[in-house]
């Protein structure tokens, strides 16, 4: 449970604003800046509790805009499939004691996913190895969500590897993202860790969220993407090292 003082409940609705604002820019990220400034306030997994809602509501609206969302739900079911069952299966460690541990790998985590997106060269997946890759990554991604909360590693390089069209692209990423929220809030219940307060908050966090995303699509007819994209990572991959130090010494 968390001690809703105002000056916690005004930091989280900033948060989800600045979340919701990097997401109507880049079209992804506000699960991960959530995590990121909100668990090093509040232990990970009351962040996490606070991200389902509006992480559900943002995606689900980003998931819905295109009239594809039922072939590309077809195409990656067996990533989603991996990805809830991943989540089950890792949601132990976020659910779990060990606040420092947690704080760590969700450290690492924005690392690893900020220091791809800056450093690595863009990949190519060839669609023979689909069929494959896709459980694996959906596994895999869905072991990080449940230590950690964090979506991305390494579902949205994969995606992005696959060469698919911008368009399909933001949707199949809105596919992952909110799957992977819905088998998180589905995971902590199971463990019982999710508080009916924090579900309250998080719903309230939508407004915030979504007021986010209005400003960034603002932002993003007058500011380059990639420009705000590459000082997003930058800022990610210092909050990251920054939750890793911190907690590891």
């Amino acid at each position: 449970m968390m001690d809703h003082s105002i000056g916690l409940v005004a930091a989280i609705f900033v948060t989800f604003f600045v979340a919701g604002t990097v997401k109507g820019v880049t079209g992804m990220g506000l699960p991960t800046v959530a995590m990121g400034v909100l668990g090093a306030l509040i232990s990970p997994l009351t962040a996490a509790s606070l991200l389902i809602v509006p992480s559900f509501v943002t995606n689900v609206w980003q998931l819905l805009a295109s009239p594809s969302c039922g072939a590309l739900a077809r195409r990656f079911f067996p990533l989603v499939v991996a990805v809830t069952i991943g989540t089950f299966a890792g949601s132990h460690m976020l659910a779990g004691d060990d606040n420092r541990l947690t704080t760590v790998a969700l450290g690492a985590a924005l690392i690893a996913y900020a220091g791809h997106a800056l450093l690595a060269r863009q990949l190519r997946v060839s669609p023979r190895l689909e069929p494959l890759l896709s459980p694996i990554i959906g596994l895999i991604t869905g072991l990080l969500t449940g230590a950690t909360g964090v979506f991305v590693v390494p579902a949205v390089p994969y995606l992005q590897a696959l060469g698919l069209e911008k368009e399909d692209l933001v949707q199949a990423l809105g596919l992952s993202f909110t799957v992977s929220a819905v088998a998180l809030a589905g995971a902590l219940a199971w463990h019982g860790a999710f508080h009916i307060d924090n579900l309250a908050l998080s719903t309230l966090a939508i407004v915030p969220a979504l007021a986010g995303m209005w400003t960034g699509q603002i932002i993003r007819n007058r500011v380059s993407p990639a420009t705000f994209r590459r000082w997003f990572l930058v800022c990610l991959l210092v909050l990251g090292a920054e939750m890793v130090i911190r907690s590891a010494f």
